[in-house]
């Protein structure tokens, strides 16, 4: 190599690692390594409720036992079938307990906790979601369900 064509290689050099760092530096920088990576911790198998021994199974749309703890559905209310007011309610209660069975069963999820722990029954309060979306929203996309008003209403 020629001792001349030292100063036309450094100067190259530099002028693409400048090039480089200032693309970087355009883009919003590098990615960042300690971002943090959303991940559902839970998986689980869940059955119909049946019975007092109640584990992991879902007992209607908004309600569900969890590794042998009970949870509402923080976000949404469902049509009852325990007590429904009519058949209308009992038959789209049923839908939406069939529907949340389903999702549950599709993958892994996460709880989220909301400003208080438990209800007035002793059920934990808890927003359950996938990949960051609430379960409770597909079941009110899909009319099985209406986001929590703080009351429940009459689907007759």
């Amino acid at each position: 190599m020629n001792i001349y064509r030292w100063p036309h290689f450094i100067i190259l050099t530099v002028a693409l690692c400048a090039a480089l760092f200032l693309a970087i530096f355009l883009s919003g920088g590098p990615a960042s390594t300690t971002a943090a990576v959303r991940i559902d911790p839970y998986r689980a198998s869940f059955g119909i409720c049946f019975g007092p021994d109640r584990v992991t199974c879902v007992v209607d749309g908004d309600t569900i036992w969890f590794e042998g703890r009970k949870i509402r559905i923080a976000d949404i209310n469902t049509p009852e079938i325990s007590s429904p007011g009519c058949a209308a309610e009992e038959r789209l209660g049923q839908q939406a307990k069939i529907r949340l069975q389903a999702l549950l069963n599709q993958g892994a999820f996460s709880l989220q906790s909301i400003d208080r722990d438990q209800d007035q029954y002793g059920r934990d309060l808890r927003i359950i979601t996938r990949d960051g979306k609430s379960l409770g929203e597909i079941l009110v996309a899909e009319g099985l369900a209406e986001r929590w008003q703080g009351y429940r209403r009459n689907w007759c």
